[in-house]
């Protein structure tokens, strides 16, 4: 049995030799000192810590020497090996320091500004003009009734008193539905885009049992060119109540009572005589202007521009049903009598608001809308 190699020099084992450690140690080093991120760090230490790295390679060569040559060579190795720990640590917590702070600056929070940057929304004063209109009348005892817009023209006109010849009826006020394929006219379709919520009315009378309390909202199409105040589509309410005995003073007082539920107290009203096919007696309706309440006419000091110094705002047309109109829908004129009464919400909503130009409702801009809240 031989006995153990006293001789071999480790030296002679080429992972081993001194300057074969310190190239390792060098490249390991300078690949550390030049990682830019923590994922090209994570490569260096694989490549230079890692199982398969020189360093890694050169100490597994170091069991294969005599005891007496283990010690210095493991020295010399453990020495490099540490060395390129320490400066892995050192790297990656320079780095990790690094991608804290540029964090901070590309992601910072300014907890100084509003948390909610998104601006509130408004619900267009339309809406919410039609919905207090309903609810004053709703609790009054009326029903809210609703009908198409695209209405046949029996509906629209002829159950109205609107006779064929009625200038309403042409071109230049409706706007008529295309029939079928190769009709000559649009006007023969017999099919119109509602020119007001009438309709709707004669729609309830022969609908429902007498008697009949019902207000209509809705919108309406006329061919208008769209001005400061004109517009070809526009909203409407009309009342309609047909019931035994009544009369022109229970328009009247239903009139004034929605004058103070929309305007305030102390506001008078009047009727004008009027004509409507619908209606008769027809009358026009004005109330006392609320802002000035009539103390600017005669007084260039101190004019109105909400009534013009007139003391008075139109509202709309009313009066009291065409029999005509009744005996249409199928009821008794002899037994039942009733009144209607309508005006336009866009009218309504340039009084209330001081709205001189119509065209600002129609438009979109949140910035006409904001203003008059999310009021429910």
């Amino acid at each position: 049995m031989s006995a153990p190699n006293k001789s071999y020099d480790p030296v002679e084992v080429e992972a081993l030799k001194p300057e074969e450690i310190d190239r390792a140690t060098e490249e390991a080093l300078a690949a550390v000192a030049a990682a830019g991120d923590l994922e090209a760090l994570r490569e260096v230490k694989v490549a230079h810590a890692g199982d398969r790295s020189p360093l890694a390679l050169a100490n597994r060569e170091i069991g294969a020497l005599p005891p007496h040559a283990k010690a210095e060579a493991g020295k010399r190795v453990g020495q490099a090996r540490g060395a390129v720990g320490k400066a892995l640590k050192a790297r990656q917590e320079e780095l990790e320091r690094e991608r804290d702070e540029r964090v901070l600056v590309e992601e910072a929070v300014d907890v100084t500004l509003p948390y909610d940057r998104r601006p509130a929304g408004a619900r267009h004063p339309l809406t919410t003009l039609s919905e207090r209109i309903e609810d004053v009348f709703v609790a009054m005892g009326y029903e809210v009734a609703e009908g198409p817009e695209v209405e046949a023209e029996w509906l629209n006109f002829d159950a109205l008193n609107l006779g064929p010849d009625h200038p309403a009826r042409t071109m230049q006020d409706t706007f008529f539905v295309r029939g079928q394929a190769g009709s000559p006219r649009e006007e023969d379709s017999g099919v119109v885009l509602r020119t007001h919520t009438s309709p709707v009315q004669i729609r309830s009378l022969l609908a429902r049992e007498l008697p009949v309390y019902v207000i209509c909202p809705g919108r309406v199409y006329r061919t208008d060119e769209l001005d400061a105040t004109h517009t070809p589509v526009f909203g409407q309410v009309e009342l309609l109540a047909i019931d035994e005995g009544l009369t022109m003073a229970d328009l009247r007082g239903t009139l004034d009572h929605m004058v103070r539920a929309l305007f305030g107290e102390g506001l008078g009203t009047r009727l004008r005589p009027s004509y409507f096919p619908f209606t008769e007696p027809s009358a026009e309706m004005d109330m006392v202007c609320f802002v000035c309440r009539g103390a600017s006419v005669g007084d260039p000091d101190n004019p109105c521009r909400t009534c013009s110094s007139e003391g008075w705002i139109e509202l709309g047309g009313c009066g009291m049903v065409n029999p005509r109109v009744l005996t249409a829908c199928g009821v008794d004129p002899e037994r039942y009598s009733g009144f209607a009464f309508g005006f336009g919400i866009e009218r309504m909503l340039m009084f209330r608001h001081n709205v001189e130009d119509m065209r600002d409702m129609v438009e979109g801009d949140v910035r006409f809308t904001r203003p008059f809240g999310m009021e429910i």
